[in-house]
Order: structure tokens, then C-alpha cells, then sequence
């Protein structure tokens, strides 16, 4: 895996016989859909958490849909975003070509004060800057894509330096409210997201 644990290549830190982190969300701490966004809720919370389903230019079902506005909060446990080199964070929707569902990505360390990455939803001709639900996702578990590496997973990526934060272990996604809703659409579909470069996360004592 390209995870990079303390700034390490992630597999050279593993102590023999012990499972390395989950570079995945680990929880679902808050999850407030729109009232008429029902995909994927009765996969709830398995759906969002593990490594993505990507199904590169045909989209994947393996999501849950926020719709017009709504919005998910998902936590790591075991290790936490840290500032490292390049991206720090994957996102993975279900794009296919020529069909978008933007979402507005934040991360926290507490889940209280949120850092946004700013995101233009109506910039069709820029490819939405910002914005997750973007990139074409290519990693799944059928395949031998890393996916925590950027430059082959797919999805979008996400640098802590940009939004001006060292750590984070919550990341919030929020439908931009710029996506197509009706009986076939129901805005952003969250797939998974991943940990680039992390820490252990230390939760005190």
C-alpha cells in the first residue's frame, strides 16, 4: 500500500504478525441525508466504510446518497490525516463520464471546528475545482489497485496544507446542492474515503 504511516512507507512499520491500520473510515459519526435521498441506507454504515468499489468509467452502486444538502461525518479511529507529502486524503464517489455529483469536502480534529476545502460546484468548464465527486474511481476489491495511492486509485484528492491543518480525524462531506435530483439522482454518493499520509492516533488517557 502507498499509505505512508509517520511519514514511512506504510508496509515497512508493520511489526510481524500484526494487522496493519485501516487507512478507511472507521465510523460513521453523523449522518443527516435529505428526506428523499434513501440509496444505500439499508447497507448503512458497512457501505461508507472499507476501501472503495470504484467501477472507473461506469460508476459504481457500492454508496449511499446524501441528496440536496445532506451531509456525512466520518471518523478514523486507529490513525488520523496527517500533513505529509502531496494529498493527504482520498475521496471516492461514483462518477462516470460525463455525469458529476459534486460534494464539499472539511476535516477536523475534534469534529467541532471544520476547515473547508473551498469547492466550485458551477465550474463545469474548470471540472468543479475542489469539489469531490470528480475523479473516475479505478481501485476496488476485485483488483490490485492501491487504494490509498493518487495517482492510481482514482477519486479525489485532498492536501491538509491547503485548508491550513497538521492533523484531522473527522471528514465531513456535503452535497453541494448544484447536482440533479429526481427519481433516478439523488445528488452526491459517497463511496469510501482514505488516509494517504497518517498518524497513530492518540486519544489521551
Amino acid at each position: 500500500m502507498r499509505f505512508c504511516l509517520l511519514f514511512i512507507v506504510f508496509g515497512c512499520v508493520k511489526e510481524e504478525g500484526e494487522a496493519p491500520p485501516n487507512p478507511f473510515a472507521d465510523a460513521v459519526f453523523s449522518f443527516s441525508p435529505a428526506a428523499d435521498a434513501t440509496y444505500g441506507q439499508d447497507k448503512m454504515p458497512q457501505v461508507v466504510l472499507g476501501g472503495p468499489e470504484g467501477g472507473g468509467e461506469t460508476g459504481s452502486l457500492d454508496v449511499v446518497s446524501l441528496g440536496d444538502g445532506g451531509e456525512i461525518v466520518l471518523e478514523f479511529l486507529d490513525i488520523e490525516l496527517t500533513d505529509g507529502e502531496g494529498p493527504d486524503l482520498l475521496v471516492f464517489e461514483n462518477p462516470f463520464s460525463g455525469w458529476y455529483e459534486t460534494g464539499i469536502v472539511s476535516a477536523s480534529e475534534d469534529a467541532e471546528t471544520w476547515h473547508e476545502w473551498p469547492c466550485d460546484p458551477l465550474d463545469v468548464e474548470s471540472d468543479y475545482p475542489g469539489c469531490a465527486g470528480v475523479g473516475l474511481v479505478w481501485a476496488n476489491s476485485t483488483n490490485d489497485i492501491d487504494s490509498t495511492d493518487p495517482e492510481s486509485a482514482g477519486g479525489d484528492a485532498f492536501d491538509l496544507a491547503d485548508i491550513g491543518l497538521e492533523t484531522a480525524a473527522y471528514i465531513k462531506i456535503v452535497d453541494s446542492g448544484a447536482n440533479t435530483y429526481d427519481s433516478e439522482s439523488s445528488g452526491f454518493d459517497l463511496d469510501a474515503i482514505a488516509v494517504v499520509n497518517g498518524t497513530i492516533r492518540n486519544h489521551g488517557s
